[in-house]
């Protein structure tokens, strides 16, 4: 049966000629190169989230020692979030077709029979089914979060965080046994029994060289790339983002016509809500200080302005809006705290939907740019952005803007 060229255990049914171990080392070479970048991305875009805030902004209260490289997240430069996501996302979806032509000329591989000739190579077969595994999953979870599509059961943030440290310690230990090997591919010094698996034994005759399959899976990733870059550069380039979500609904024009997430209206957030006579925020800080402000009374307090864009896990962000409040830092000193602020928690009008509370670091509130807004280009919040008032902190995850802010507690959480 092993022999039967019909299936797919015998070295007779892999026919085409453009498998071999040129082929294979080059696409693994830059999947090794990219997808270093996107773990190391995808790290820092967990850390920006600052889930060392536990329990409130912790989505994966088990991770135990996978955080040990959590830090405070800074506020410096204020682009950083925006342009570290944005690698990552579409570094991400860029990469596909480099990752489906890898697992396509090695596919005879996860065929061969018997399925283990010793320990050795049972383990290494092991650690193949890890890393293809690994890989489909955390591609296919993160472009599905991209378009917004959370078909996966539980919440992406665990899955493909979790996923993401089992694939890629399957990835470095594929690394470490296949980059010689495939280095000796590329200077055509492989020995017959190293390229035993890659080379079909009987091969069709060839209709494009490797080369040309090479262009074929670069065009496409280029043509990714360029149908996905525009979301996260914003302007005119956001046009050219075919593939990739521009935001949510249309914001329409105007002051207040840039990117939302979630609509008043998904967040279950009313106009009865926010009305003047029915909107207050509580401000509560030192030895249960408590502090309700009124719209009109948070805009008697001094006002300051900032320049800031948003930027959003899903890797769209928007330009630079021009943001006026008042400072979180100031409102740390009405609820007591007269030196460094510390934490605050702030928590949201809204009744729908993930980040109805978020926490924010004490130099997060400590920065002269970080904002509770009350005006955006000159104009009062519209509903969808967070009217009467919302956090805009530089260089934060746009989730942590927390948008129909009704509570700020000061203190360490």
């Amino acid at each position: 049966m092993r022999d039967d060229p019909r299936l797919p255990t015998s070295p007779g049914f892999w026919r085409s000629p453009l498998r071999g171990p040129w082929l294979t080392s080059v696409l693994g070479l830059v999947l090794l190169t990219g997808i270093t970048a996107l773990f190391v991305t995808g790290l820092v875009s967990y850390a920006a989230y600052n889930p060392g805030l536990s329990p409130v902004n912790d989505t994966t209260p088990d991770k135990g020692v996978l955080g040990f490289y959590l830090f405070s997240w800074p506020t410096d430069p204020v682009w950083l979030y925006r342009f570290t996501q944005g690698l990552h996302v579409t570094l991400g979806v860029t990469l596909v077709p480099v990752l489906l032509a890898k697992l396509w000329s090695v596919v005879p591989k996860l065929f061969e029979l018997p399925p283990a000739r010793s320990l050795a190579h049972a383990l290494e077969r092991l650690s193949l089914l890890l890393l293809v595994g690994g890989g489909l999953f955390e591609f296919t979870t993160g472009v599905l979060n991209v378009q917004l599509d959370y078909v996966f059961p539980g919440s992406f943030y665990p899955l493909h965080f979790y996923g993401a440290w089992v694939f890629f310690a399957a990835f470095v230990a594929h690394a470490v046994l296949k980059v010689p090997v495939a280095l000796r591919a590329l200077r055509r010094r492989l020995g017959p029994q190293e390229a035993t698996g890659l080379v079909p034994a009987r091969p069709d005759p060839p209709t494009v060289s490797r080369r040309g399959a090479l262009w074929l899976v670069g065009g496409g990733s280029l043509l990714l790339f360029v149908t996905t870059v525009g979301q996260s550069l914003g302007g005119p380039f956001r046009r050219t983002a075919l593939l990739a979500p521009h935001g949510g609904p249309d914001p329409g024009g105007g002051p207040n016509g840039f990117q939302i997430n979630k609509t008043a209206a998904y967040a279950g957030v009313t106009t009865a809500d926010t009305h003047e006579d029915a909107w207050r925020l509580v401000v509560t800080g030192r030895a249960g200080r408590t502090v309700r402000l009124s719209r009109a009374q948070l805009l008697r307090l001094p006002l300051h302005s900032s320049s800031l864009p948003i930027a959003c896990v899903e890797g769209w962000s928007t330009a630079d809006q021009w943001w006026r409040g008042v400072r979180l830092r100031d409102l740390a000193v009405l609820a007591g705290y007269d030196g460094d602020p510390p934490d605050v928690l702030v928590e949201s009008l809204q009744r729908h939907g993930a980040f109805r509370r978020a926490a924010l670091r004490a130099n997060q509130v400590a920065d002269p740019r970080s904002l509770l807004a009350l005006y955006v280009n000159g104009e009062e919040l519209s509903p969808d952005h967070g009217y009467p008032a919302r956090v805009i902190v530089p260089a934060a995850p746009g989730v942590l803007n927390t948008k129909w802010v009704t509570r700020l507690t000061f203190g360490d959480l």
